[in-house]
């Protein structure tokens, strides 16, 4: 019986994204241990938790066993599309958004029914049709809403700390890089003499790398571009939901325009697709010995000496240097291509 030591600020992050990943033991309860709490997990620790201590409790509570999505439909479906249910689902804010075998849809209002029945706090239930497009839009589906509610597809999401208000049917919210998110949380004070950071973030959306950067480390600015009209409507809303209309400065338009030359100390590029398209503008931005954190989606035999490679060869076409301090798997992107991320100082 193993348990994660997780500060309490970041507890029920940690627990809904267990909780997604299917490792999340849900037959025994959290416990408070001071200023943290001990959530209970099976299986091996997932990579993106392996800084947090792991413990063998002794004095394990357990709750009454809660019926599960099968247990719920059960009555309705044959055994051949009881096989087919989704082992896991997203959960933004009080919103369900979950993905289903095409075998399915003709079963899915009967599904969503059972997922508000699971989940009591939660209002809606979407059907996840994936990302499309540059502006990377969602393409989802309202399955079922309960009863008096307005607008079903606005929430409000707590994540480390932050609040990050959205609609699901308008922008993406990617749950997978929650360790790098945490990470760039901790970055950004200290700049040159001990001067707050600048920081640009050229793919803002609604302000997933920029508001726990601006939350937490508190760097003298951050430029956060973003070009979807939907996403920086959030964007500026999330900067005054968290309180940071002195450090964020929000801009709309495309990073190959919009991105400001040799004035940041740190450069955020977390776009992946075509990220380097826009990487002489990343460089660009950077002073000399500014950080540039480079994300791209790489197949397996590449990594990482392509995005270490594209990384080096700009800056040379600029005439500066790049070191390379580290490189790391954020998730699996799709069959044998991994989302990656670079650190590089750029002289």
């Amino acid at each position: 019986m193993k348990a994660l030591v997780v500060p309490k600020e970041q507890a029920e992050t940690v627990r809904l994204r267990l909780l997604e990943l299917g490792c999340l033991d849900t037959k025994r309860k959290l416990s408070k241990k001071g200023e943290h709490l001990e959530i209970p997990f099976t299986g091996a620790v997932p990579p993106e938790f392996g800084s947090y201590q792991v413990v063998w409790p002794d004095d394990a509570k357990y709750y009454e066993p809660e019926p599960t999505l099968r247990d719920l439909v059960r009555e309705y479906l044959d055994h051949d599309k009881l096989a087919l249910l989704p082992g896991g689902w997203q959960m933004i804010g009080d919103i369900v958004v979950i993905s289903l075998h095409s075998d399915l849809y003709p079963e899915k209002e009967l599904v969503g029914d059972a997922m508000l029945k699971l989940y009591p706090y939660c209002k809606s239930v979407y059907l996840d049709g994936g990302i499309s497009g540059k502006l990377r839009r969602p393409r989802r589906e309202l399955v079922v809403v309960r009863d008096g509610v307005d607008d079903p597809a606005v929430t409000v999401h707590n994540e480390n700390g932050c609040r990050f208000r959205l609609d699901v049917t308008k922008v993406m919210f990617s749950k997978g890089n929650l360790r790098e998110k945490m990470r760039m949380s901790r970055l950004g004070e200290g700049g040159a003499e001990g001067a707050g950071e600048v920081v640009v973030d050229m793919f803002a959306g609604i302000g997933y790398f920029t508001i726990p950067m601006a939350v937490h480390s508190h760097p003298d600015k951050i430029v956060a571009i973003e070009i979807n009209p939907g996403s920086y409507h959030y964007l500026v809303e999330n900067i005054r939901l968290n309180g940071v209309e002195g450090i964020v400065e929000p801009v709309l338009g495309d990073c190959a325009e919009m991105t400001p030359g040799s004035s940041a100390d740190r450069v955020i590029m977390g776009y992946v697709g075509n990220t380097c398209h826009y990487l002489k503008y990343g460089i660009k931005a950077l002073r000399s010995g500014g950080i540039l954190h480079y994300h791209d989606t790489v197949p397996v035999h590449l990594v990482p000496s392509r995005p270490t490679g594209q990384i080096r060869d700009e800056a040379c076409k600029q005439g500066r240097r790049a070191e390379i301090l580290g490189w790391h798997r954020i998730k699996k992107y799709s069959p044998g291509v991994w989302h990656v991320v670079v650190d590089a100082r750029i002289e």
